[in-house]
């Protein structure tokens, strides 16, 4: 009896993947025509790698495991023409890319539906919001910085409220302050917090990671959050009664979180806070989660 292939579906911009900066520049301050010029010019020149690119890489390699099946999407605001340069340095990177979608300018959120990827990670925040309203979990990338300290295993670390979790503990935080959202998670504590937008994404990853023992898996997982005691105990029961395996976890208590992340190894780091993501940026690959409170009075975007 053949065992069932376990699936993971990343959909990923081409400026996550490609470092374009100088082509969307070009964009930006001389228009697009120019910009076609320069991509037609330099379609045959690899493009120099995005801060997205190692994680696709070690994503790709799970294709090496038995029953595991990942799957990558290119989707560019390019048109296919201006695009054969960005499909050049797949190629060029031996990459295992074959699926790509060139919207040319349009939203390319019905491709990532499509597609029915798990996680949408892009340059463009305007994007990522759009997949995050339509319930697909989604990251703007930020700058990167390598982990070379395991490179036989993907390490993924989450922020917990506006991400693995609702944001609903985090309003009453922001608008009634930190007494009252301690007396209310002690207060709530076996009642199971709400899912946030990246739930079904670690969903996916807990797919894979049950096929392994914990000593040989090829993903480790971490939760770094800002909560502490008596907070943590709402968090720990949410996780047991989702039937969710998370490899270690982290209440810091306020504390910077990007030491502690450097100290885990990860690959990448998801948050909604904008501060965090700035403090973690300097340590790890950070993934910036454009949801829930926090984000509500931020309107940045880029095209792309």
């Amino acid at each position: 009896m053949n065992k069932q292939t376990t699936k993971l579906s990343i959909a990923v911009s081409s400026r996550a993947l490609f470092n374009m900066d100088q082509a969307h520049q070009i964009y930006e301050q001389q228009g697009i025509k120019a910009y076609e010029m320069h991509q037609l010019e330099h379609e045959k020149q690899p493009l120099p790698k995005g801060v997205a690119f190692n994680l696709v890489k070690k994503l790709l390699s799970l294709n090496t495991l038995e029953d595991i099946e990942v799957s990558i999407m290119l989707i560019s605001r390019n048109s296919a023409d201006t695009g054969l340069c960005i499909l050049n340095s797949i190629e060029h990177y031996e990459l295992d890319i074959t699926r790509a979608s060139f919207t040319n300018g349009a939203s390319p959120y019905p491709y990532i539906k499509a597609f029915n990827a798990h996680l949408f990670l892009s340059a463009n925040e305007h994007d990522v919001r759009e997949s995050l309203d339509r319930a697909c979990p989604a990251a703007r990338i930020l700058k990167a910085k390598i982990n070379e300290d395991f490179p036989d295993q993907l390490r993924i670390a989450f922020d917990g409220d506006a991400v693995l979790f609702s944001d609903d503990s985090e309003k009453i935080y922001q608008r009634y302050g930190l007494k009252a959202f301690a007396h209310n998670e002690k207060k709530m504590a076996s009642n199971t917090l709400k899912s946030g937008p990246f739930k079904t994404f670690l969903d996916a990853l807990c797919a894979i990671q049950h096929k392994f023992p914990e000593a040989s898996c090829p993903i480790r997982t971490a939760l770094v959050t800002a909560r502490s005691a008596p907070a943590h105990e709402r968090v720990i029961l949410t996780l047991r009664a989702w039937g969710i395996r998370l490899d270690e976890a982290l209440f810091l208590g306020g504390l910077k979180k990007g030491e502690f992340l450097e100290a885990f190894g990860a690959d990448i780091f998801f948050d909604d806070q904008p501060d965090h993501c700035s403090n973690a940026s300097e340590h790890v690959t950070t993934g910036h989660v454009p949801h829930g409170i926090m984000n509500e009075a931020i309107h940045t975007s880029s095209d792309e």
